[in-house]
């Protein structure tokens, strides 16, 4: 941190009058900054050392002493050390500072200051030094705080309480960026820093001593010195009056001579100052030593007294005289102990030994030099002791037996042990525990325990690497760790590394915890072994191919027998079949090969011996059985021979039972017949074997050979197999037969039934089949006779009717008399029904009249009272209205808290999407995610609002007058900010752009409800207008400067016109042709030669399966240079303009559709430039235009529309990354269109579109043009400066604390800038206001409990807390001020309107002068009374102001004197006139009935537009929420992959995974050879193998139960050599990056794109 130098002090740049002349003033400046850094440092420092002197303990370094005062915890200990009385050390808070580390500051932390500033107080200190408790506590005046300090440790140094303080300045250094750093610090202050000079004099007139005493004291002691006699210089330094301290009689002598050395040097330096000073104005302290300087020589000789003690005991090796040199007063160490005073004796040797000069004679030393020796000394012992009593905590530990407390006590910092990892608790457990078994009961020493935990924590770390199954890490690890392992083979180390994985795996599914440093070992030296093993067993091999050559059978079986070849089963009996079963296997081999030179291999060799030993055992049962054959015919059994025939081992088929007596007796005739012609003594049989083998069997033993015995013949009364079988299946051929026809008579009987059936159906068809032929007859016949019957019952009815007349006559009057009855009845029904329809239509010619006059009222110049009378009534408010503004207020609190949660849960979500992102890069932790999950989970469920009934009750709304107060004048405050654009105009360009960026987000949007109704819009975009203009006028010196610039007004405006109020008229304009692009599938705009031409290249490996032959790294030239490429090209520049067209029509063509705040802006924008350059062209203008209305506003919008809310995208979803190529491709088109910048340079190739460019231009032109023909706002929201005085609701908004409190802090701060006039309205409302308050001020002290150990952390949440401020101005409250005129004129009309509404007459002056009568005071008392009860039912925030109604309860006699006096003071100052009657008050009635009108359609279209709005925001909350849910899922999918053992699937939100069912998987592998691989291109070279000897390397691919995940084994001459896991989507990566060629086992060169290929094939059936 910083540091003293004695030799050489390193000290600030002060600069010379020489130095300034060569610098310039900002330099000085600068330097003057930093020097001022650098005294604070050093006072800081100063306090430090004099604060750890008095309390005996270290304190924080100096740049962090600040922060450790905060807490008040060694302010409190300061207090205990010189006022033990008033602040004993119960009374400190926190005194171990155990909480303040834990959870930081608490609110209880402040009574430590208390006790502080209470303890000065008590010992006198003056209070003009003291700080504020907020100074400490909140960090707000640091200095002062320091300031403090140094006064009270020079006050308690004259009163002998504690140590003088050092004077530092320029001796002691700091670096440039500590002084950097402070000087920001106290720049953020913003504070003039207190004179630490002047101290001394200040503490002199504050106190109240007896100076004249002292003066004398003083005098006496210089008067003294210069008798120069030691007695009475001793006794006047002990005279009480002169307040000296440490005063030693044994030192006297020194005293006088250093006395008397400092007054000569004194009076020297004062003589050249007398000649220029008169006598009567000098000092008489010129010459004298002061009561300080006296005080400082005692100092200096009881110093060097003490450090001549000091070094006269080192000297004489004395270690008690050292101690009692070292607990001097005067050297006023820090923390002597004397159980390290051989420490103190061994380090002063050696430090003195280093300083000797001159033979060995030690130099003194000073004060600091010993202080630092004696805390070095402290420290290492206290180290020491550590360590020592850590060691002894892990023996403890290890003895008990409990890892976790083990591993505890090895981590602790003090043991000085090798990093300990807390998983490997068990390892280190057991292994200490083995060790201090065998090391005795003394325990393990400290160098014994740093040797065994750095060979744990290595074998942990190898562990946790094998679990990784990372090859590459655990070989590292075995190479670079300290384990110390024996017989390592470098190259070995794969299998080393293969073979521990898997030995790790094993043992973690037994159970075992870690594998030990015994258990590597063992495993090296076992992998050592099968790798001797392995080469041993490849010369064995080559061996026995070599034995198979030469045709010998016994030289197969020598070589089959080799130790080394580790084959199994070899018999040598069956030596011949080896051998003839091993050429055999090589014939075919060099067949399927077409390589003659082919050689077996071990499994190869292995399986033929197992095949031979199975023909072994196969052909002597085969031979047995013959046998027992041919006895049992010989027997003449027929059973015995079916027995034998049925023998498995026999191997016959189609043996029936029923024809054993056939079998028998045709085997007898062949046996009698092969006896006839053959030997019959012979005992040897020869069967001829799977076709090309021969046996010999011995019928005497029952035994046989594959060698051809001596002097073999054939035994000719034995039948072989092939004869017997030959004979079973002609005799079963012949029993078959005969039993198919008895078996199937009723087959032949089926066939006939169904011919049968045949017939008849054939006939039946033909029948149907004339009948449909003869249709139309049939229906003609049917038709004549239902004609027939018709006729005759029509002819019956008739004559029924003639017969009866008269009677159907009576029948029909009846009728229509009760028909006639029916419709009078209704008629009268219908007129009751009708009755107010009728009564509508009866006020149709009063509805005439009514609508005559009111467009008289609202047409006429001067409309007559008796018709502004009939609509009086239309100013007051009705039930309606009251609810329809209350239905406008609760929307907007709704929309507003809709908005900023909204954006609060963007923020949350955005944060999300970078921590899974950085998740998935395994930046981060999974718990990292999880913990932000539930975070913002909590904030959603917490919700925007609290309930803070406690704290509005205590708070700001409190009911108390101060705080009503209070309120009131923050609301003035905030109206006068939200009507007067000019303030905010100017504060938003005093502050940085990222804080003025902030503050429009937070604070100004906030001020105008985020434009929630017209009022407040017309507001905002004359406060957008005020600040552009602003900008432009101070900040813009080139047009250009707003396009290549970040204006921040323009900022503004387009963050706010894309949605900041919910809606999205974007997501209209561009939302229908974003959706074409982005579904049309066929769409693919590339225009980037080199990507085609890549695109191009892998296309033609991944469908021809071949290597292209084609270079993959090209210039833009170059892959232009293929007509493939020029093509694709030219069909993505066709698209590209078709799909430009789309989406420009779609721009131009709803120009209605952008905002009109985004129109008039850019108006204001083009008028202003304008203004300010009158030489630009119309032209340049329109491309600024351009540059806010398509670049800044719509073109973010088409780049990214699932960002902008242009699309609708579920959660979990994004565009695919061709989707964004083709959108992007769009927008740089339109981009370079709306600026009418042509394609030139890098985009050389895109020359061909400028002319679609400049053509693109004309129509964005045109377009720009119309954009900004827009009215004026008053105008468009038809509001002027009455409009605020007819609305029923006071304007309300919903402002957080934290943000009224940085709103009041930045009007405070920049008050001048913002409003030079001292007589301004806002300097008035902010001395009304005061102080900037504190959270809890204006929540109450009730909001959070004082004891709260979070109370913290609970302000500063609730300092999030909004709360709803009714806007007034402050000039409308002056209650009884008639000269404000306006006020007086609204006041007048009021008390009209109630009068012309109950009295009639056609001018003013005639109903003022006529007496009311006696029922017209009733019916105005009836209206003032139901006004009354009206009003009690009004909302606070809706009632009308006291003095209003005041004047509205007045008698109506009243009511019309008061107007009467109003008329004349308003006729004095000449706004209204008695000649024309006051037809002037008459209109502005009757202008203020049209507007009330107005207010009312607003209100109605308002109340759509929130609905609409809320609506929209719901929407979008949905769609967060749904986010949210996904993000639940992915987080939970997570979570149960992490808790699944083994498991390296990829994780699937849709729950879909890769289920394979509960029997176990068996892959299936793909075989082939390096020499095929090589043929089809996907091996092209292994290196150190020839090509020819690839036939011998076995590449064995087969999938794992991971999908994508495949294992590639490599066998050299069926030996497995290597293995390695290959990821799909690794190759699919490296194939998108355009990564031809890639390595496999470090030796093999593949071909990506061939490999994907053949993996798609075999694999994937593609």
């Amino acid at each position: 941190m910083h540091h003293e130098e004695t030799a050489t002090l390193q000290k600030p740049r002060y600069g010379t009058i020489q130095d300034d002349e060569r610098l310039s003033a900002e330099e000085m400046d600068e330097r003057r900054r930093q020097n001022i850094a650098y005294e604070y440092l050093c006072h800081l420092e100063e306090a430090k050392r004099w604060m750890e002197a008095c309390l005996e303990e270290d304190l924080p370094p100096t740049t962090e002493l600040e922060e450790g005062l905060r807490n008040g915890v060694f302010l409190g200990k300061l207090a205990n050390f010189f006022a033990p009385k008033m602040v004993s050390e119960k009374k400190i808070y926190d005194r171990d500072q155990a909480r303040y580390k834990s959870k930081g500051l608490h609110f209880r932390h402040t009574d430590n200051t208390v006790q502080w500033l209470r303890a000065m107080e008590s010992v006198g200190l003056p209070k003009i030094f003291y700080p504020e408790t907020t100074d400490v506590y909140d960090h707000k005046n640091m200095p002062k705080v320091v300031y403090c300090i140094h006064a009270l440790s020079l006050y308690l140094y004259k009163l002998g309480i504690a140590p003088q303080i050092q004077d530092l300045l320029g001796k002691v250094a700091f670096t440039e960026e500590e002084i950097s750093n402070m000087r920001s610090e106290l720049e953020k202050y913003g504070i003039q820093m207190p004179a630490f000079s002047k101290i001394g004099g200040i503490l002199a007139n504050e106190l109240s001593v007896d100076e004249a005493a002292l003066h004398a004291a003083v005098i006496a002691i210089n008067e003294a010195v210069d008798r120069g006699q030691t007695s009475v210089t001793m006794g006047t330094l002990n005279n009480p009056n002169a307040m000296l301290r440490n005063t030693q009689e044994a030192l006297a002598q020194d005293y006088q001579d250093t006395l008397s050395q400092a007054k000569a040097r004194k009076q020297e330096q004062s003589s050249g100052r007398r000649l220029s000073v008169a006598t009567e104005e000098r000092d008489v302290y010129e010459e004298l030593l002061t009561h300080l300087e006296i005080q400082g020589c005692i100092h200096f000789v009881n110093l060097q007294a003490a450090i001549k003690q000091l070094n006269q005991a080192v000297s004489t090796q004395d270690q008690t005289a050292l101690l009692a040199a070292l607990r001097l007063e005067s050297l006023a160490l820090l923390g002597v102990q004397e159980a390290n005073g051989h420490w103190y004796l061994e380090h002063f040797t050696t430090f003195c030994q280093h300083k000797t000069k001159d033979g060995g004679r030690t130099v003194v030393v000073d004060k600091e030099e010993i202080q630092r020796v004696v805390t070095s000394c402290n420290d290492f012992a206290e180290a020491e002791k550590r360590k020592l009593e850590a060691v002894a905590g892990i023996n403890t530990a290890v003895r008990l037996g409990n890892a976790g407390e083990t591993v505890e006590q090895l981590m602790n910092p003090e043991a000085q042990l090798p990093i300990v990892y807390q998983s490997a608790a068990n390892l280190y457990q057991a292994e200490l525990f083995c060790l201090q078994l065998q090391g005795g009961r003394s325990g393990l020493s400290h160098e014994e325990l740093s040797v065994a935990v750095e060979m744990l924590s290595a074998v942990a770390v190898l562990n946790e690497v094998l679990d990784t199954k990372d090859p590459q890490g655990a070989i590292e690890q075995l190479t670079d760790s300290p384990l110390g392992f024996t017989n390592m083979d470098q190259e070995n180390l794969n299998r080393y590394a293969d073979t521990l994985i898997k030995l790790r795996g094993e043992a973690l599914a037994k159970g075992q915890e870690f594998l030990t440093w015994n258990d590597v070992q063992k495993c090296i030296d076992t992998v050592n072994v099968q790798v001797h093993e392995e080469h041993e067993r490849i010369i064995a091999l080559a061996e026995i191919n070599e034995a198979l050559n030469s045709g010998d059978h016994k030289q197969t079986l020598a070589a089959l027998l080799l130790p080394t070849a580790m084959l199994t089963g070899v018999n040598p009996v069956t030596a011949k079949h080896y051998h003839d079963v091993l050429q055999h296997t090589k014939q075919l081999l060099c067949q399927s090969s077409g390589d003659e030179s082919a050689v077996l291999w071990l499994d190869q060799i292995q399986e033929a011996i197992h095949t031979a030993n199975r023909d072994e055992e196969d052909a002597l049962a085969l031979a047995g059985a013959v046998a027992d054959i041919n006895r049992a015919v010989a027997e003449e059994d027929s059973q015995n021979t079916l027995q034998a025939l049925q023998i498995p081992s026999a191997g016959l088929r189609a043996v029936l039972p029923e024809c054993a007596d056939a079998y028998h007796c045709e085997l007898a005739r062949r046996q009698t017949s092969s006896a006839t012609n053959g030997s019959t003594d012979s005992l040897w049989v020869k069967h001829c074997f799977k076709d090309k083998y021969d046996y010999y069997y011995n019928l005497e033993t029952g035994c046989g050979t594959w060698e051809e015995p001596e002097g073999f013949e054939h035994s000719g009364c034995q039948l072989s197999k092939d004869e017997i079988q030959s004979v079973v299946s002609g005799v079963t051929a012949e029993y078959n037969r005969e039993q198919l026809w008895m078996a199937n008579e009723h087959l032949v009987t089926l066939l006939q039934a169904r011919t049968r059936g045949y017939l008849v159906r054939k006939r039946h068809a033909k029948r149907m089949e004339y009948l449909r032929q003869q249709e139309p007859h049939v229906v003609k016949l049917q038709a004549c006779w239902k004609g027939y019957k018709q006729r005759s019952m029509f002819k019956n009815r008739r004559n029924l009717f003639q017969e009866n007349i008269a009677s159907i006559v009576r029948i029909q009057a009846v009728a229509k008399m009760w028909k006639a009855k029916r419709y009078y009845s209704q008629r009268l029904q219908f007129f009751k029904d009708h009755e107010k329809q009728i009564v509508k239509i009866q006020a149709f010619l009063k509805a005439n009249k009514a609508r005559h006059d009111y467009r008289t009222l609202t047409g006429a110049k001067d409309p007559p009272l008796s018709v502004v009378r009939k609509f009086v009534h239309l100013l007051e408010q009705s039930a309606l209205d009251l609810q329809e503004e209350q239905e406008v207020t609760r929307l907007r609190e709704e929309v507003v808290t809709n908005i900023r949660s909204n954006q609060q849960m963007e923020k949350d979500l955005n944060l999300m999407d970078i921590k899974i992102g950085l998740l998935v890069k395994n930046r981060i932790t999974l718990q990292d995610v999880v913990s932000h999950n539930k975070k913002m989970k909590s904030k959603k469920n917490k919700g925007s609002t609290e309930d803070l009934t406690t704290g509005d009750r205590l708070g700001i709304k409190g009911l108390s007058k101060g705080k009503r107060r209070k309120l009131e004048a923050y609301q003035h405050l905030f109206y006068l900010l939200q009507t007067n654009p000019h303030y905010l105009a100017k504060l938003i360009f005093q502050m940085p752009q990222n804080k003025s960026t902030k503050f429009m987000d937070t604070v100004v949007f906030t001020l105008y409800n985020y434009a929630s109704n017209q009022r407040e819009e017309y507001l905002l975009i004359k406060l957008f207008k005020t600040a552009l203009e602003e900008e432009i006028n101070s900040k813009v010196d080139q047009m250009q400067d707003i396009v290549t610039g970040n204006p921040t007004v323009i900022k503004m405006v387009v963050s706010f016109n894309r949605g900041a109020r919910g809606h999205n008229t974007l997501r209209q304009l561009l939302a229908p042709v974003v959706k074409d692009i982005i579904e049309d599938k066929s769409l693919g705009i590339n225009t980037n030669p080199v990507d085609v031409y890549k695109a191009w290249v892998n296309q033609l490996e991944t469908v021809t399966g071949e290597a292209s032959k084609l270079p993959y790294e090209v210039t833009p030239e170059q892959a232009v240079s293929h007509e493939e490429v020029r093509s694709r090209l030219e069909a993505s520049g066709l698209a590209l303009r078709s799909a430009t067209d789309k989406v420009l029509n779609s721009i131009v063509s709803s120009l209605d559709n952008i905002p009109y705040g985004m129109r008039y802006i850019a108006k204001v924008l083009k008028n202003s430039l304008h203004e300010k350059f009158p030489d630009a062209s119309e032209d340049e203008l329109m491309k600024i235009v351009g540059n806010l209305l398509y670049y800044r506003y719509m073109n973010p919008a088409i780049v990214a529309p699932d960002g902008f809310d242009i699309i609708d995208v579920l959660a979990g979803g994004q565009l695919h990354v061709d989707q964004r190529r083709n959108l992007g491709s769009v927008a740089k088109m339109l981009q370079h269109a709306a600026a009418n910048k042509l394609f030139e340079g890098e985009n050389a190739h895109m020359t061909s579109m400028n002319n679609y460019i400049s053509q693109t231009y004309e129509k964005f032109r045109v377009f720009f043009q119309s954009a900004c023909d827009v009215p004026e706002p008053e105008e468009r929201f038809n509001i002027d400066e009455y409009s605020d005085m007819v609305t029923l609701s006071k304007p309300i908004i919903y402002i957080s604390i934290d943000e009224i409190i940085n709103t009041h802090t930045l009007l405070l701060e920049h008050l001048e800038a913002i409003s030079p006039d001292s007589n301004d309205l806002l300097h008035e409302l902010l001395q009304d206001l005061g102080d900037v308050p504190d959270v809890e001020t204006l929540l109450g002290e009730g909001a959070v409990e004082s004891n709260d150990p979070n109370k913290a952390s609970a302000l500063s949440q609730l300092a999030k807390t909004e709360i709803s401020l009714t806007l007034t101005s402050k000039l409308e409250l002056l209650e009884g001020d008639d000269e404000d005129l306006k006020t007086l004129m609204t006041k007048t009309k009021k008390l009209i309107v109630d009068v012309v509404r109950i009295q009639h007459g056609e001018t003013l002056p005639e109903i003022l002068e006529t007496p009311a009568s006696v029922n017209q005071e009733c019916e105005h008392t009836k209206i003032i009374e139901r006004r009354a009860v009206q009003d009690a039912l009004t909302p606070e925030g809706l009632k009308s102001s006291p003095a209003v109604l005041e004047d509205s309860q007045l008698p109506l006699e009243q009511k019309k004197r008061k107007i009467l006096r109003n008329l004349r003071n308003l006729e004095q100052a000449c706004f209204v006139t008695a000649g024309n009657k006051y037809q002037d008050l008459v209109n502005e009635i009757s202008k203020d009935i049209r507007y009330q009108r107005r207010y009312r359609q607003r209100r109605k279209a308002e109340l759509v537009k929130l609905q609409q709005t809320l609506t929209a925001l719901n929407s979008k909350t949905a769609f967060y929420q749904d986010q949210m849910n996904y993000y639940d899922t992915y987080i939970k999918t997570c979570l149960d992959n992490l808790n699944r053992k083994n498991s390296r699937r990829s994780i699937k939100v849709d729950g879909k995974g890769d289920n394979r069912g509960s029997k176990k998987w068996k892959p299936q592998s793909l075989k082939y050879t390096a020499a095929r691989l090589h043929e089809k291109g996907v091996i092209l070279e292994i290196e150190g193998l020839q090509t020819n000897q690839f036939k011998n390397v076995m590449f064995d691919i087969s999938p794992t139960e991971d999908v994508g995940d495949f294992e590639v084994k490599a066998k050299f001459m069926g030996v497995e050599m290597e293995k390695v896991q290959l990821h799909f989507q690794d190759l699919l990566q490296l194939q998108y990056e355009g990564v031809a060629v890639m390595k496999m086992f470090d030796k093999a060169k593949v071909n990506v794109n061939l490999l994907i290929f053949l993996l798609n094939k075999k694999f994937y059936g593609k």
